[in-house]
């Protein structure tokens, strides 16, 4: 009878190399040197760090192999869950939310830096293990829940309350999280306009993916509606990439770190309603090739918006990858009727 029990994953695979201080990892960092973080925790010894055995050894506790339907790629390299953690500037007492902690191992590196943390899991056997894992403190929490489809909101309102009648901190959450590529854009439309909740988030993403959100140009055919979305609710920044070799499974792409420093309310551009904001840039974009005074025509007379176009500072002529987040702004509140 053949057996149908999981293989050892330890013994199935080969071992994978982890540099310690991979040079590649700040490729595109802007700062002159690796950024580096400190430890000082007096309060509990510092749990032992993640690496590729222990991450397999967990996952064979469960008999569990990483899903490709759930785009699982667990970190390797803990140095990298080090980085993500010094990206956020995570400081004792914050309230942090981590998106799919798979083994826990950067949720590991969250607590010993003095955060409580509050995790959304799908896989119910990954929830169960972190649970378990994580037992002996009381700065952790799990939800079993699609993060997708959840009330982030109102879970990290109650987080909130809850350790601001113990303290003054924090006043904002953040986000800490090594993401599976194939929600980046949900996860992002999601928590970029909740600045009144999180003051940053930090996500490990595709590289491609963080390249085309921070990087995107002005009349390139990367330039797109999730260009404008981003830079009105936030101020990106690429952090620094993060070679394939340090995921297992190992992706066909590489990672980069992003942060997003979410804006006030009071700071995004002046329009009369986001929801027609946004509804006029994706109608914009959808007729990618066509000039505005077409794909627009539904707001308002080509003539109308012609003579808006002009008025902003733009040509007649104008098409949709040619406009600025301030050029949108200005014609939709010149077009767009309140």
């Amino acid at each position: 009878m053949r057996s149908t029990a999981t293989p050892n994953l330890l013994q199935s695979l080969p071992p994978i190399s982890v540099s310690p201080r991979n040079p590649s990892l700040l490729a595109h960092n802007s700062l002159t040197s690796p950024p580096k973080r400190t430890l000082d925790i007096t309060c509990a010894s510092k749990r032992s760090p993640d690496d590729y055995h222990a991450t397999l050894k967990a996952l064979n506790s469960r008999d569990r192999r990483p899903r490709k339907s759930l785009g699982q790629h667990y970190m390797l390299n803990d140095e990298i869950n080090e980085q993500l953690v010094a990206s956020a500037n995570v400081e004792e007492g914050d309230l942090v939310l981590e998106i799919g902690p798979g083994t826990g191992s950067l949720t590991n590196v969250l607590i010993d830096a003095g955060a409580t943390v509050l995790a959304i899991e799908k896989d119910a056997h990954m929830a169960a293990l972190v649970r378990e894992r994580f037992a002996d403190t009381n700065r952790f929490k799990v939800l079993q829940e699609d993060f997708i489809k959840c009330h982030i909101r109102s879970h990290m309102l109650s987080m909130l309350e809850s350790m601001g009648s113990l303290s003054e901190k924090p006043r904002y959450a953040k986000v800490v999280a090594n993401i599976p590529f194939n929600i980046s854009t949900d996860v992002i439309k999601q928590l970029l306009p909740m600045g009144d909740i999180f003051s940053e988030i930090v996500l490990l993403l595709q590289d491609e993916t963080a390249l085309r959100l921070v990087e995107s140009s002005l009349r390139t055919s990367e330039y797109r509606p999730i260009n404008i979305f981003v830079n009105f609710y936030s101020d990106p920044e690429y952090k620094f990439k993060v070679p394939r070799s340090n995921f297992f499974p190992q992706p066909k792409v590489d990672a980069a770190v992003v942060r997003f420093k979410l804006k006030q309310a009071v700071d995004y551009p002046a329009v009369s309603s986001t929801k027609s904001f946004f509804s006029m840039v994706n109608s914009a974009f959808n007729g990618k090739r066509k000039m505005l005074r077409k794909s627009l025509q539904h707001i308002c007379t080509p003539v109308e918006i012609e003579e808006a176009l002009q008025n902003v500072g733009c040509l007649a002529t104008s098409r949709p990858e040619e406009l600025t987040l301030d050029d949108f702004v200005n014609l939709h509140n010149s077009i767009v009727r309140a």
